[in-house]
């Protein structure tokens, strides 16, 4: 029986459709595929849409730039152009099968073959494909697996693993979003018997990986699993409290931070939060937020002028972090009326701008140097310390009594 996919906006906005029609126009079949397919059927927002096709890179650069759609050779070795239309990319590959692989980086042979195609793809809920009229092809079985909760590779899963270490861990990634308990037994074993394997991997794919994990609705169910398996160890042996993470994700909601979850993982330590940011080689920004969060020292009950001056100091985001991993770190319990005030708090009030500046000290006759910010620092500790409710000119009288 011939499954289809309908009532899908993706399916005919006009991107896509335009991508489609500059693919097509030598009669090439085109197909949607991976994510896009997989994400609709679970009824779940699609982002990125992928494409195969069984022209080769060449052609397919050919075709979109005829007709007129900027093409960028980000993988022609293995198959991969993407193409921006409209602003957004799309990802074309061709159809391929894997001719030597090396455990992360396989060399490829195009072919029209769309078995072939499907049969080196990771997981069979990620080899579904879908014409462009919305008509299904699942030759793996991918379709049936994704309606039970079962994350399956495709074909021998030691073997797929094999091609690429990083499949292990987004067989956790992709069981944390999709999957249903128990677990495929297959995919475990191959997973436990390969685990040296992500020694080869790079820091940014494995942080990549665990993010992403980290975002699903119950990640500590996940990471309990991959530690059966003797895979979170390898990844991320600071995880020692899996129930701080998995109380925090009682409690996020819709408010769910990766990074905030990944701190909540391992503990509000300072030391083991730059120990594991250096580690998976975080992003700047990544890696600010998880310090900050650990920083942000609060105790367990504050009253209003302390969680004020924390605000100030670190941020109100720094400042919401750590009550979350607060209340983590208590149970996650929905009856505590402390951390919500604490987060209505910070909700409410946003922290006031220093009125003074260096100019301000130089304007007392002071040279450049450290005496500047010796002062500064101690008007704005006087300034806090009364509730930030002075202005500009009594904190200018402050500052000339300091230097009187």
């Amino acid at each position: 029986m011939t499954q289809t996919l309908s009532g899908q906006e993706w399916l005919t906005a006009p991107a896509p459709r335009a991508l489609l029609a500059a693919l097509k126009a030598r009669g090439s079949i085109v197909r949607f595929v991976g994510g896009c397919v997989r994400d609709a059927l679970a009824g779940r927002q699609v982002q990125d849409i992928d494409i195969a096709t069984a022209d080769p890179p060449a052609v397919v650069m050919d075709l979109l730039k005829a007709a007129g759609i900027k093409a960028i050779p980000t993988g022609l070795d293995h198959g991969t152009v993407t193409a921006v239309v409209q602003g957004r990319p799309f990802e074309v590959t061709t159809l391929r099968r894997d001719v030597e692989t090396t455990g992360r980086h396989a060399r490829v042979a195009f072919t029209e073959d769309w078995e072939a195609d499907a049969a080196r793809r990771d997981f069979t809920l990620n080899a579904i494909y879908c014409d462009p009229d919305g008509t299904l092809y699942d030759p793996t079985g991918g379709i049936a697996d994704l309606a039970a909760g079962r994350v399956r590779f495709v074909g021998n899963a030691s073997r797929r693993i094999e091609e690429d270490y990083l499949r292990i861990l987004r067989f956790f990634r992709i069981y944390a979003h999709f999957g249903r308990a128990p677990a495929d037994a297959d995919a475990l074993w191959a997973c436990r018997q390969h685990v040296k394997g992500l020694a080869i991997l790079s820091a940014e794919r494995v942080a990549h990986e665990l993010l992403r994990l980290l975002a699903a609705p119950d990640p500590a169910a996940t990471l309990r699993l991959m530690l059966q398996a003797d895979v979170l160890p390898a990844v991320l042996p600071e995880a020692a409290d899996l129930d701080r993470l998995a109380a925090l994700a009682r409690i996020d909601g819709a408010d769910i931070v990766p990074v905030r979850r990944l701190s909540a993982a391992f503990g509000i330590s300072p030391r083991a939060a730059n120990v594991v940011a250096v580690r998976l080689k975080l992003s700047n920004k990544d890696r600010r937020r998880l310090l900050a969060a650990a920083a942000a020292a609060i105790g367990p009950d504050p009253d209003v002028a302390t969680v004020r001056a924390t605000l100030y100091r670190n941020g109100v985001e720094a400042f919401v972090d750590q009550v979350y991993l607060r209340w983590a770190e208590a149970g996650g319990r929905a009856g505590e009326r402390r951390f919500p005030a604490l987060l209505a708090i910070a909700n409410e009030w946003s922290p006031p701008r220093f009125p003074l500046s260096g100019d301000d000290v130089l304007a007392l006759g002071f040279e450049r140097g450290p005496k500047i910010g010796e002062l500064l620092s101690e008007v704005e500790r006087w300034w806090m310390d009364g509730g930030f409710v002075a202005g500009r000119e009594e904190c200018v009288a402050r500052l000339r009594a300091l230097v009187a």
